[in-house]
């Protein structure tokens, strides 16, 4: 894919994941990975909401900027998954109300099960499973981060295309950005879901 069509795409995404209240003020990043291996990424700072192609820069695989604009500060994050998942075309970054709040209430996995919409995860065919969400505590340390992060998701079989940061947001992609997309709504439905179990089991963050 080239630059000026990935930055149409990401364009497109950020509306949509801010009419669903996912990118609550300048929160969020996304890119996709350009067929030159580069990457292309949403610069630091501007509101998902109302992105321009202008907002869209690209990176190098490290997370080095290949232009003078500034990437969103958890670059190394969209990296670390295009170098793990051969098959990621697009990373989104999310931030929801209930994923954020029931990942303080956890320890270090969200584990769904049982929800019909658990088979949006590649290899699963049913909803009589379960699938554990990576989670990490928060860190402005991306480089320590992506590292934390990094034996989590290659020891996965086949990889789980999600994982949480504790009290920030969701991490989910897809090889295309329309598959990105549906990974982020399902995911972001699931964590719904499971706070409000919690909830009624009286649970507190």
């Amino acid at each position: 894919m080239d630059f000026a069509t990935a930055a149409g795409l990401i364009v497109e995404a950020g509306r949509r994941l801010d009419a669903r209240g996912l990118a609550p003020a300048t929160a969020g990043n996304y890119s996709v990975r350009l067929d030159d291996g580069s990457i292309a990424v949403t610069v630091s700072g501007a509101h998902k909401g109302r992105l321009t192609s202008d907002n869209v820069m690209r990176v190098d695989a490290a997370g080095r900027a290949l232009d003078a604009k500034r990437p969103s500060a958890e670059t190394l994050l969209h990296c670390l998954v295009y170098e793990l998942d051969a098959s990621a075309g697009a990373v989104l970054h999310t931030h929801s109300v209930s994923g954020t709040v029931l990942s303080r209430a956890l320890g270090d996995a969200i584990v769904l099960t049982g929800y019909e919409l658990l088979k949006i995860f590649p290899g699963n065919d049913t909803h009589d499973t379960s699938i554990a969400l990576p989670l990490v505590d928060n860190s402005q340390d991306m480089a320590a981060l992506a590292e934390e992060l990094r034996p989590l998701i290659a020891a996965q079989q086949p990889i789980v295309p999600a994982f949480y940061i504790r009290g920030h947001g969701l991490y989910a992609w897809g090889p295309t950005m329309d598959a990105a997309e549906n990974m982020v709504e399902a995911v972001e439905f699931l964590l719904t879901c499971a706070w409000e179990e919690l909830k009624h089991q009286g649970a507190r963050p």
